[in-house]
């Protein structure tokens, strides 16, 4: 798999990774994971693409390989992938988010519409009111002995190895509807995924609701390009009657996969690869009539004769 160091201009390295198809590289598609403050885990979700276009993924700064300390700012990340683009040659991009991906994704069309050519939202973005419901859905999906031991964890200040493996756990295995594996996703996620970026996380978040999203949807909307695309789980804690009044707001497809939780790619992998294949499809196809339509009603540069 293609790794490459990419220096942003404040002198920061992000670590990227570059897949799929080159002769489909006019529009490619550009990868947000969410967190914030983990680092990129959207490889398997690529890699359902990967014979349709030119794939790219980075792990946000902050996180993974992207080593970096300073203060995050949405402004920053926006900034981040625009110069991203820039040094992987790409004018537009369709951009596929998940989770907290999704609101980078809302906020950088918001910035670069006129970079957007497509956009594919997994899991989010969840705007208000949504928190009370969530956190009643985990709740309910922990056992009294589950909830005490979160957060008798939560509590703590400097938490060894062993106990942010179980602490991140026992955050995290509610987000899957399958009761049955979600301890198992979990737990490999939570072994997977450390260290947390806890200070990005915060100051994201903190960020998110300085300047909410739900502030700008009207705006958003007008921004978006056609054929937009919100794939959720129905079964995710994260209540999926959120993103059906957004899609409302947005006007645009929202596919709830049955059965299926905050990563509807484990848990329904078939529907959830038949779902996101299509839009990808569609949001391909788009891009490459509007570029031939271009091209057809583009003036044709006569040569001047020469006279000297």
């Amino acid at each position: 798999m293609p790794t490459a160091m990419i220096e942003m201009d404040d002198g920061a390295q992000l670590r990227t990774w570059t897949t799929g198809s080159p002769e489909h590289a006019d529009i490619p598609l550009v990868f947000l994971h969410g967190g914030p403050g983990l680092p990129d885990y959207l490889g398997p979700v690529a890699a359902l693409v990967e014979d349709l276009c030119l794939v790219h993924r980075y792990d946000q700064r902050g996180t993974g390989g992207s080593a970096w300390a300073g203060e995050h700012t949405i402004a920053r990340h926006v900034r981040d992938l625009a110069l991203l683009l820039d040094a992987w040659g790409h004018d537009r991009a369709v951009l596929v988010g998940h989770s907290f991906g999704t609101n980078m994704a809302g906020y950088f069309t918001l910035a670069h519409p006129e970079r957007v050519a497509g956009s594919i939202q997994i899991a989010g973005p969840f705007l208000d009111p949504w928190r009370d419901a969530d956190r009643a859905a985990q709740r309910a999906r922990r056992t009294d002995e589950q909830q005490d031991r979160f957060d008798e964890l939560e509590a703590i200040a400097s938490r060894t190895d062993a106990e942010e493996i179980e602490y991140l756990t026992l955050a995290w295995f509610t987000d899957h509807a399958d009761r049955a594996r979600a301890w198992d996703w979990a737990l490999a996620s939570a072994r997977a995924l450390r260290p947390v970026n806890y200070a990005m996380n915060s100051q994201l978040n903190a960020a998110k609701r300085a300047d909410p999203l739900e502030s700008h949807v009207d705006e958003l909307r007008e921004r978006l390009p056609a054929g937009t695309v919100i794939i959720g789980g129905a079964d995710d804690s994260r209540p999926a009657e959120a993103l059906r009044r957004l899609g409302a707001r947005l006007g645009c497809e929202v596919v709830l996969i049955p059965d299926a939780g905050h990563h509807p790619w484990l848990e329904a992998p078939e529907q959830f690869s038949a779902a996101f294949r299509a839009a990808v499809t569609r949001a391909c196809l788009t891009n490459h009539r509007d570029a031939a339509k271009a091209r057809r009603h583009r003036p044709r540069n006569h040569r001047q004769a020469d006279c000297g």
